[in-house]
């Protein structure tokens, strides 16, 4: 008998075009929504792991700034084997290896510049400068006995090394020197200056104090607007800067003076700009009101680098009592005039608008501190 194998088409297994097409609609669908909460979850995780970083950048930069403005003015102090009784904190005039008119403000443990916006291009970000020796002995000076074509006879010298930057003052007058010889070990000891016009009876007599201050370093704190990074520029006493990046992601660097009403006092009474133009212009600050300087605060601003859709920060608007609390992107609070501040103090302002039409679309942090200026407070009884 002949068996009959032919199937039936409604026995037959399989998807049909029509439910592989309703299939394949069904996948996509879930797919977008896939792929839409990823990017969700992935934008928010870059905005969260992107105020981390910018919250590690500003503590970073406050640490970096902070460490260096502890030592400023060191080892500049009034001490030494005889009596040393003028303080180069009041010297008025400097000479620089060799060189007349040196500006001053070498020998300022802090020096603020107050930035100036450039529409487009970068906001008014302050720079600040830092000058300190490394000298093991502190500073300890000794008198001249002798002096003879740039060669000083000491009564010790102590902690010198040859490549050290001396400073020699008396009064008023001031020298900066590299020395290139250190000759002896008991008294008379002597060392050899690079400043061959250090002679005596032209400037610096016998019993001039003289201190080995180790490296005269000049240090400064700036925002590279180009890069975003917060940068520190080191000029040895040869005048040589090396640019070092020390953070990325700062963008603003605000910077106030703590002033006291004399220089026998430590307390602060007043908070200023160093306004161009002003007593506290860098270039033009004099000695007694530089002396009055014995804390500066600052604030560093920085950026969560990923950019949103929306307008995420705004300007500082300052808070007017009764009102406590500011908004937007402040460094603190203005300080009215009252107890133990004499002066009214306004707070920096702090407006990123001039340097990127989109600042407005990035979050933002700031980060403020105190920090007194050690020497100078040591230094109150002897200026």
């Amino acid at each position: 008998m002949k068996v009959n194998d032919k199937r039936f088409v409604s026995h037959q297994a399989g998807f049909t075009l029509v439910e592989l097409m309703i299939g394949m609609v069904i996948g996509l669908l879930a797919a977008l929504v896939i792929v839409q909460v990823l990017q969700l979850f992935e934008t928010q995780k870059r905005s969260t792991t992107g105020s981390a970083d910018a919250q590690t950048n500003g503590s970073i930069a406050l640490y970096n700034i902070g460490r260096e403005v502890k030592v400023a003015g060191y080892p500049l102090m009034p001490t030494g084997l005889s009596g040393v009784a003028d303080s180069p904190l009041e010297c008025t005039a400097l000479r620089k290896n060799g060189t007349d008119g040196a500006a001053i403000s070498l020998l300022s443990p802090v020096v603020i510049t107050n930035g100036v916006a450039v529409a487009g291009v970068s906001p008014d970000s302050d720079t600040i400068t830092i000058h300190y020796g490394t000298s093991q002995s502190g500073g300890i000076s000794s008198k001249v006995g002798n002096l003879a074509a740039g060669v000083a006879n000491l009564e010790t010298n102590f902690a010198c090394a040859e490549d050290d930057v001396s400073l020699a003052y008396d009064g008023d007058d001031c020298a900066l020197s590299t020395i290139t010889a250190v000759t002896g070990t008991t008294n008379p000891m002597s060392v050899t200056l690079d400043d061959a016009a250090f002679t005596t009876g032209i400037a610096y007599p016998v019993g001039t104090n003289v201190a080995c201050l180790g490296r005269w370093d000049t240090v400064s704190y700036a925002v590279n607007q180009a890069t975003g990074n917060l940068e520190r520029t080191l000029t040895d006493a040869a005048g040589v800067s090396t640019v070092n990046p020390v953070v990325a992601g700062v963008v603003n660097l605000q910077a106030q003076y703590g002033i006291a009403s004399s220089v026998s006092s430590n307390q602060i009474v007043q908070w200023v700009d160093a306004t161009s133009g002003g007593t506290w212009d860098a270039s033009t600050l004099a000695v007694a009101d530089r002396n009055l300087i014995k804390a500066i605060r600052l604030a560093v601003v920085a950026r969560n680098a990923k950019p949103e859709t929306y307008a995420a920060s705004a300007k500082c608007t300052q808070a007017v009592a009764p009102a406590t609390t500011t908004t937007g992107i402040c460094a603190w609070q203005d300080v009215p005039a009252a107890a133990p501040i004499t002066t009214a103090s306004p707070a920096p302002v702090v407006d990123l608008s001039t340097g990127n039409a989109n600042w407005a679309r990035y979050h933002y942090r700031v980060y403020e501190t105190i920090i007194p200026l050690r020497n100078m407070i040591w230094s109150k009884d002897t200026l």
